[in-house]
Parts: structure tokens; C-alpha cells; sequence
């Protein structure tokens, strides 16, 4: 099942969401194209790969438009799901929800699923072992309930603020010449903007 992900831009609106999805085919873009050459080689190009499942990733920034740009945004989906036969799948904040629910048709078509943030169980263990294991690391790292318990902390339980955490351990041990995540560098690192500041 050929699945194409896109992520929805600052801005979003019609020209840019048909550019993202060219961008990702690998679709050469003429400058001066307008939007019906845009939306009929995206469609040409989406059908000749065989797409079934269009995932849209940051979903929630379609409330940046205007109301006229949500609109065109919310009915270019639907055009797509309906013209294409695809299921669209999206990611985004809690304002996603409000963000699709803006047209009723389109809104039925989705099922809501939430993710909860992580807690200090082994799952959480496992995410993080495995986040190490494919570390560019040269020296394995083994770290402490009481780190594991800071990274859990400082990442709010959200997780791209923990792959963020260990990300930059682990650049951090490689600029030192260490090559592994120390408990001491877990205690001492912080995040470069907190976590409450961004998931205020």
C-alpha cells in the first residue's frame, strides 16, 4: 500500500499543498504554474504511483489561513480523497481536531486517536533503548532509572522533545570525544526552550 507524507506548511493554502505533494514524488515544478497545472500533475502523478494513503503531518496549521483558506484547504482534501479513492490520515496538536472539523463532510471520515504522553514504565525503557541503539555512537550507553526518570521529566513526556533530549546528548558526547551518554550529562542538559513554554 504506496503511502505519500506530506507535513502542511506555516501557510497553508491550495498552491502550497499541491507543492508539497509534488515536492514529495520527486516532481520537478515549473515557477509559473498555476494551480490547475499544479493539481493536475499531482493527480496524474499521484495515481500513476499508486498512492492509497495520503498522511498529513501537522495538520493543526491550516488554522493559520484565513477562513477562505481554510476552506479551499479542507475542500482540496476532500477533492483528493474523492477524486483519488486515498484515505487521508493526519497528525497534529489538539487543534487538529478543530482544524478538520471545519468541514462536516470530511470530519466524518476520520476517527480520532489520541496519544498519551509517556510515563516511567517499561515501555518508556524501551522507547529510549531503542532511540540509543541507533545512536552513531561508539561506545554503548547505559543509563540509570534516575536518568531515564530526568529525560522523562525534561521532555514532558512528549516524544519528539525526548528524541530532541537524546539527539543532543548524544552530539554532545560525540563533540566531547566521550561517545556515549553519560548519567552526569542527562542531570546537566537542558532543553534549549522549556517544556512548559512550548506545550503551554
Amino acid at each position: 500500500m504506496p503511502v505519500l507524507a506530506i507535513e502542511m506548511t506555516g501557510k497553508p493554502g491550495e498552491r502550497r499543498l499541491y507543492a508539497e505533494i509534488l515536492a514529495a514524488l520527486g516532481a520537478p515544478q515549473a515557477p509559473r504554474a498555476d494551480i490547475v497545472q499544479m493539481e493536475q500533475a499531482a493527480l496524474r502523478l499521484l495515481k500513476t504511483v499508486g498512492v492509497q494513503v495520503l498522511v498529513i503531518d501537522e495538520v493543526h496549521n491550516i488554522l493559520a489561513g484565513s477562513y477562505r483558506e481554510q476552506r479551499v484547504v479542507l475542500n482540496t482534501l476532500r477533492f483528493l480523497s474523492n477524486r483519488l479513492q486515498i484515505s487521508l490520515v493526519c497528525f497534529g496538536v489538539i487543534e487538529a481536531r478543530e482544524a478538520i472539523s471545519g468541514d462536516v463532510q470530511l470530519a466524518r471520515r476520520f476517527g480520532e486517536l489520541t496519544l498519551n504522553r509517556w510515563a516511567a514504565n517499561e515501555q518508556f525503557e524501551a522507547l529510549v533503548s531503542s532511540i540509543l541503539r541507533n545512536m552513531p555512537l561508539r561506545r554503548p550507553t547505559v543509563l540509570t532509572p534516575k536518568s531515564l526518570r530526568r529525560i522523562l521529566q525534561i521532555s514532558g513526556g512528549i516524544t519528539a522533545n525526548i528524541f530532541q533530549a537524546i539527539t543532543s546528548l548524544a552530539a554532545e558526547s560525540i563533540e566531547s570525544g566521550i561517545e556515549h551518554i553519560t548519567d552526569e550529562a542527562v542531570e546537566s542538559w537542558r532543553p534549549p526552550v522549556s517544556v512548559e513554554t512550548a506545550y503551554a
